[in-house]
């Protein structure tokens, strides 16, 4: 089974993101694998075959990759161009579709739930429905046998078992199970790796128009908290003097 796994790069969780001079900055904070599409790739794994790997992004935005490398995976593809630089999650769809098909004879694509920057979540769709192919989203559970797929769909109410034919798209959650540590192996591995770069004209496709821009960023308005210890006498003093501040200031 030839499988790929579409991922996406990210700001550490524990980096502070602002902005300066109207462009969004993480500082000295390193990128690492979106933690969501660790799982899409141990969903991947699972499954077993040939695992190709993909992400988008910048020159030397390797990091995404060898990771998953370091897990398992077989091969992977790094797609740059400077005309990407404003893409919006449906350009994006339809890059990762013209990777998808410049590998040929792929059964399945692997996305995580979401990616934790944009936190968007529709890529996924939104690729499958550039490949005309079913997309199955919330994975919990994934099965493929005989040229189908069945996914157990993690839904508020439980669980909803759903069917479609290969080839397919797959958006998964934390529920396929805990991913991998990468190996020292993995690791040697991947940091040998030779990792290819594709650009627009590599692919065959003009860059795509992004319907979603944003026109102006922002930090977001500074907040004065102000911390107030009531003390009093007995419980009851401290009660009535916190009731009388809180109807003072209108919160009830």
């Amino acid at each position: 089974m030839k499988i790929v796994v579409c991922v996406k790069q990210v700001p550490d969780t524990a980096a502070k993101v602002v902005v300066q001079n109207g462009q969004v900055t993480w500082g000295d904070a390193p990128l690492v694998l979106n933690p969501w599409d660790e799982y899409a790739v141990e969903a991947a794994l699972q499954v077993g075959g040939d695992v190709t790997v993909i992400t988008m992004g910048e020159q030397g935005g390797n990091e995404a990759l060898k990771h998953s490398l370091a897990m398992g995976c077989n091969n992977a593809v790094l797609v740059s161009d400077p005309a990407l630089a404003s893409a919006d999650s449906q350009a994006t769809a339809r890059v990762l579709a013209a990777a998808i098909q410049k590998i040929g004879d792929v059964d399945l694509v692997f996305f995580g739930k979401q990616a934790i920057d944009g936190d968007g979540g529709v890529t996924a769709a939104q690729t499958a429905r550039v490949l005309g192919w079913p997309i199955l989203s919330s994975a919990a559970g994934i099965e493929a046998t005989d040229g189908r797929l069945k996914v157990d769909r993690s839904m508020e109410e439980g669980r909803q078992q759903v069917e479609a034919p290969l080839p397919a798209v797959v958006s998964v959650t934390k529920d396929v199970g805990e991913p991998r540590y990468p190996s020292f192996m993995g690791i040697r591995k991947a940091s040998r790796a030779k990792i290819p770069t594709w650009s627009l004209a590599d692919l065959g496709i003009d860059a795509p128009r992004a319907v979603v821009a944003w026109p102006e960023v922002s930090n977001p308005p500074v907040r004065e908290v102000v911390c107030e210890i009531i003390t009093g006498d007995s419980p009851e003093e401290i009660a009535n003097t916190l009731a009388d501040k809180i109807l003072a200031e209108k919160v009830i």
